[in-house]
């Protein structure tokens, strides 16, 4: 290894060190892991924050592009997220990683470039405003799929379990800050300049991804410089996926592993779809003022996302590391099903803001970290083109099939009541099949880590 390249990783690392102490009474970090741990933080605070500051305007050009549309804007975008997968496919059969990934970003950037050309043109067709909607919902989705493929990618399943719920916290920070930006400026810019700001933050991100790689090949030179078996690895990683482009689909039908990830993306967004709806309606019923219900919202968004980065921050790696990535998967749905039965019982508001809270806070700082570990196990196709595909069809598809449920089951006659009852034996399918993928997770590690030995 030459020697500036050493001296360098050395500064760098001297840099980091100061901040360790700090980072040490959050997560288990190790001296040389310092430098991702920062970037992957800073990687998703940036994506999150980009796309939290033009969700206000996608919401707005739902409502211009029509009310009595968004169900075929619904529907859009499912279409569009079944076209994506092959695309990203070809991607990704194409390029190594270390080169896809930036240009997934950039076609986003590209995108809102497109689309601030439009605005400021004042082409205020509806047809613009419903494009729009629909790009947003697939932006949001793909972009933090992506974002955890890299993450299993990069980190092993030691490091997973230590580091995933920090990182997750830099999520969480850039979706508060978003909104933020978005009120401050708005008034000042236009809503239309928002859309550079949200290009600046993508910008940011695609320098965290060239960080990340060059830390993971400095990472390999400075602890194996004299094991070609090591480096082999890590070199690995950057070589491209190939395989079909429909590849991922055909992954996720092949193996009972994926399938149970499926159903655990299904039976997780039927549930938050039933406790939506009633939390539609007990709101609507208990205040007639949009002022007053936007206010419940708003207390509601807040509430949720100051709970999730102090639980990400201070629990969510203690958690899986000391009960495991079973208990990790299963606490929430075991929780949920408690909250249907007491909603069955008392169906009040109140009870339904509390639940709902710690549903998604829950949700957010140790369900979705421990979901994406259930990756780090698996091949490069895997992380990559099945994850991508569950992420976005079968998640957006759950969507559309229990909302319609729901809908069904209230035009039935049935009350709020006895909608909550029928939640709480479909949570408890879903905290078991959580708990037995935590399970064949620790087992697919085992024989992975036997295998490298």
């Amino acid at each position: 290894m030459p020697k500036s390249s050493s001296t360098a990783i050395k500064s760098q690392n001297g840099v980091f060190q100061r901040l360790r102490p700090r980072l040490r009474q959050l997560a288990v970090v190790e001296p040389e892991e310092m430098p991702a741990l920062i970037w992957s933080f800073v990687y998703f605070f940036a994506l999150l924050c980009s796309y939290y500051i033009i969700r206000p305007m996608r919401d707005e050009m739902g409502i211009a592009g029509g009310v009595d549309k968004l169900q075929w804007m619904f529907t859009g975008t499912f279409l569009a997220m079944l076209a994506a997968v092959p695309l990203f496919g070809w991607v990704a059969r194409r390029f190594p990683v270390k080169r896809f990934l930036p240009y997934v970003y950039y076609f986003f950037i590209l995108n809102l470039i497109v689309f601030f050309g439009l605005f400021k043109s004042d082409i205020t067709h509806a047809y613009v405003a419903r494009a729009f909607f629909i790009w947003t919902s697939v932006f949001n989705l793909f972009i933090v799929s992506v974002f955890w493929s890299f993450m299993t990618d990069i980190y092993d399943n030691d490091q997973a379990k230590r580091l995933f719920g920090v990182i997750a916290a830099g999520g969480t920070a850039g979706a508060l800050t978003g909104p933020i930006l978005t009120a401050s400026l708005i008034t000042p810019l236009g809503a239309s300049n928002l859309l550079l700001i949200s290009i600046v933050f993508l910008a940011i991100a695609v320098w965290c991804i060239h960080r990340i790689i060059a830390w993971r090949h400095s990472f390999c030179r400075v602890l194996h410089p004299d094991h070609s078996t090591e480096a082999e690895s890590f070199a690995a990683r950057d070589q491209v996926i190939g395989g079909s482009i429909f590849a991922g689909i055909r992954l996720v039908f092949s193996s009972s592993y994926l399938i149970g990830v499926c159903f655990l993306i299904l039976f997780y967004t039927t549930l938050a779809t039933f406790l939506y709806f009633q939390q539609a309606q007990l709101v609507r019923d208990a205040f007639d003022d949009p002022a007053r219900r936007t206010a419940v919202f708003a207390a509601m968004d807040f509430t949720v996302n100051f709970l999730t980065v102090i639980t990400q921050l201070f629990l969510t790696s203690r958690i899986v590391r000391k009960w495991g990535l079973s208990w990790g998967l299963a606490l929430i749905p075991v929780f949920l099903g408690i909250g249907f039965m007491l909603l069955g019982m008392v169906p009040t508001l109140g009870l339904l803001i509390v639940v709902q809270i710690l549903r998604r806070a829950g949700n957010y700082a140790i369900m979705r970290p421990a979901r994406e570990m259930l990756y780090v196990v698996l091949g490069k196709e895997e992380k990559y083109k099945a994850k991508n595909f569950i992420d976005t069809v079968v998640y957006r598809g759950g969507d559309a099939v229990s909302a319609w449920a729901y809908s069904g089951l209230k035009a039935a006659g049935l009350s709020l009541s006895a909608l909550a009852w029928i939640a709480v034996p479909l949570a408890g399918i879903w905290a078991m099949i959580s708990f037995r993928l935590g399970k064949r997770q620790a087992e697919l590690a085992a024989i992975k880590t036997s295998v490298q030995d």
